[in-house]
């Protein structure tokens, strides 16, 4: 993966955090602040850490799915652009958030479990993982303060169009890992 493709994966892990923190930023009236940044750090921290824990997992295997590992990064990117675009079109509940430690690693594992599947296709591909990682980190805490601060902002922001958006980026991404 080049540079543009660690950033647009980046992106595309990071609008499940958008949309988490624009639902905060929804809710909150008080603390803002605080709670953004809490947030945003918890996000930015799962979204950097998973993939090298994907990463670590995809280097034991690697040699004995080396001949393959192409359609394996398809697979990956693939189920996981169809899991956004479908996902956008769940009903979601709305309900009182919370923001306190439980809610925060919940919330930071659930949106980061895609960052571990990225990670599981970049150590596939055998590449480097420190780069897209602190990139995948740094973009994440990122779009978790944005996402926030819109929804604190706009609050009727259609989200649905973020998560096909970032559904699409990775089912492109999947399609080009067939022609590397």
């Amino acid at each position: 993966m080049n540079l543009f493709e660690i950033i647009l994966l980046a992106i595309a892990l990071g609008i499940d955090c958008f949309v988490a923190a624009f639902s905060h930023g929804i809710i909150f009236e008080k603390n803002r602040i605080k709670n953004s940044v809490m947030l945003a750090m918890t996000m930015g921290l799962f979204q950097g850490l998973m993939p090298v824990f994907g990463c670590g997992g995809a280097a034991v295997l690697y040699k004995y799915i080396n001949n393959f590992s192409h359609w394996l990064v398809f697979a990956i990117f693939f189920l996981l652009g169809l899991k956004f675009i479908f996902e956008a079109f769940l009903q979601k509940e709305h309900g009182i958030s919370c923001i306190d430690f439980k809610c925060l690693i919940g919330m930071g594992i659930a949106t980061s479990i895609d960052a571990f599947a990225a990670g599981v296709s970049i150590g596939l591909s055998n590449r480097a993982i420190l780069i897209p990682a602190i990139i995948i980190g740094f973009v994440s805490f990122i779009m978790s303060l944005c996402g926030f601060w819109s929804g604190n902002c706009l609050r009727k922001f259609p989200s649905r169009h973020l998560e096909i958006l970032g559904g699409l980026i990775l089912i492109g991404l999947a399609v080009k890992s067939l022609y590397q």
